[in-house]
């Protein structure tokens, strides 16, 4: 998973619909380049270093993967989008958006291209008024003093008024509280991990990883696959009836919800595939007396992936025990998640085909997915 940055941007229009320029920015922002945390209120002031109509400024929080250059190439990008047009001249003028990197998480930059921290944003109450409203104990990594401290000391006196509007946050349109516990399955290298990760980052939930990295036999059964089929299968089933157990009894306040990478069925799904009939059936037992009493996801989700994708993220992840993993087994494990799927009654079930969609390296595919996993509700 790529690690996900803190960022800081203001925002300014003065021409046109100034407040519906400040809301397309915001919606833009998050569809292009990262969640958007928090806005600030919207201030009126009045042009700085020009003749011009006052603007309306405010700041947001984002939650973002870019990289600083490939930040500001988007914000460039949404900008031009948007309809302004950048003259050659030093002079300040009016524009329909302004959009400024403020901080990146704590990183200094300076480059011919880029500066962080924006190096006027302590002599301008426009920005420092909004910005204290979201984030008054940020510490500026070069001047060593809060927001609240640069606000206070600013020299900058110009008339700075509040509005009574509010920029409504696109965040929003995303809601998860009709679920306590969302289950992300999938075949191997489908990505329920990852997406399982973006969602907990993203939206408050408690995160649930199986922990099959700690299993000693899953590179013995791939080399050994009949000898390590049985005793892998019951590793499994005990470790996963563990830690479901834990996780689902222990109350997180701070949290919204529950996601998990993995379902506890999948015990059943593997085992009969990689065990003969005679031990999947005394394993199947075991496997009803021991879940039995565990509770069920609200949403199952199951990220369909076709063989060739699946072979593709499973060379990219670069664990050695997989790499010699053959069609014909993720062909077999697809096709037993969905028979287990068609015939069982007791989930709420969303089959989400990804097999053209990168929802990891495109921002518009992670919206898509999060777009058809709210909505399965309503459609079951």
């Amino acid at each position: 998973m790529n690690s996900t940055h803190q960022v800081y941007i203001s925002l300014g229009s003065n021409k046109g619909d100034r407040l519906k320029n400040l809301q397309e920015a915001v919606d833009l922002i998050f569809q292009k380049v990262g969640k958007v945390k928090s806005i600030a209120k919207v201030f009126n002031t009045p042009a700085v270093g020009f003749e011009g109509d006052d603007f309306l400024n405010t700041c947001i929080s984002i939650q973002t993967r870019l990289k600083p250059q490939d930040l500001l190439e988007q914000l460039l990008d949404i900008e031009t989008r948007m309809g302004r047009v950048r003259t050659k001249t030093d002079t300040y003028e009016s524009r329909v958006i302004d959009l400024d990197i403020l901080f990146f998480d704590e990183d200094i930059i300076e480059k011919k291209s880029l500066t962080i921290p924006h190096p006027k944003l302590h002599q301008r109450q426009f920005v420092l008024d909004p910005l204290k409203s979201i984030a008054p104990s940020f510490q500026h990594p070069v001047l060593s003093k809060t927001i609240t401290e640069l606000s206070e000391e600013c020299k900058d006196d110009s008339t700075i008024e509040a509005i009574k509007i509010w920029l409504k946050n696109p965040s929003k349109q995303f809601n998860f509280s009709d679920y306590n516990y969302i289950a992300i399955e999938g075949n191997i290298g489908a990505g329920k991990t990852s997406l399982a990760h973006q969602i907990s980052q993203d939206f408050n939930a408690k995160l649930v990883l199986e922990r099959f990295a700690d299993n000693p036999f899953l590179p013995k059964f791939y080399d050994e696959p009949q000898r390590y089929a049985f005793t892998l299968e019951m590793s499994f089933l005990a470790d996963r009836y563990q830690q479901i157990s834990d996780d689902l009894s222990q109350l997180d306040l701070f949290k919204d919800f529950i996601v998990s990478d993995y379902d506890i069925y999948k015990s059943l799904i593997f085992s009969k595939i990689t065990l003969p009939e005679d031990e999947f059936k005394l394993y199947r037992k075991l496997f009803y007396l021991m879940y039995k009493d565990i509770a069920k996801p609200d949403l199952y989700v199951y990220l369909y992936q076709n063989t060739e994708r699946l072979q593709e993220n499973i060379k990219k992840r670069g664990r050695d025990y997989e790499q010699n993993i053959d069609d014909e087994y993720l062909e077999k494990i697809n096709s037993g998640y969905l028979d287990f799927l068609k015939k069982q009654t007791e989930l709420n079930v969303k089959i989400i085909d990804i097999s053209d969609r990168d929802f990891v390296g495109n921002r518009d595919d992670y919206l898509w997915i999060l777009n058809e996993i709210i909505t399965a509700k309503i459609e079951s």
